[in-house]
């Protein structure tokens, strides 16, 4: 069943993420099986303050350079992947403030 599971995370992370594609800040979208990558068109500005957004939406993701990832374990239930992935498109959505490309 574990194949099930990751296949199930698979779709509804592509589903809840693929709509940020449209934002100016975001250079792609990426998932496959249960990884899911939102990469940014350069890296935040603050990164520390990006992190302290999501966790003040009660989630515990470190953006990477340019990446905003997760790697949910294969038990994660529906709702709480789509906790991760509604706050990943809250902040992005909110504007994140990127270093400017020289």
């Amino acid at each position: 069943p574990w194949r099930e599971r990751v296949s199930s995370i698979e779709a509804q992370m592509q589903r809840e993420l693929e709509g940020l594609l449209g934002n100016k800040a975001v250079a792609d979208v990426r998932v496959l099986g249960a990884i899911g990558v939102v990469e940014l068109k350069a890296a935040p500005k603050d990164p520390g303050a990006l992190q302290a957004k999501l966790v003040d939406l009660g989630v515990w993701i470190r953006p990477f350079g340019t990446l905003i990832y997760i790697m949910p374990p294969y038990v994660i239930t529906k709702r709480q992947l789509s906790q991760l992935t509604s706050a990943i498109a809250e902040v992005v959505s909110a504007g994140i403030e990127l270093v400017e490309e020289t």
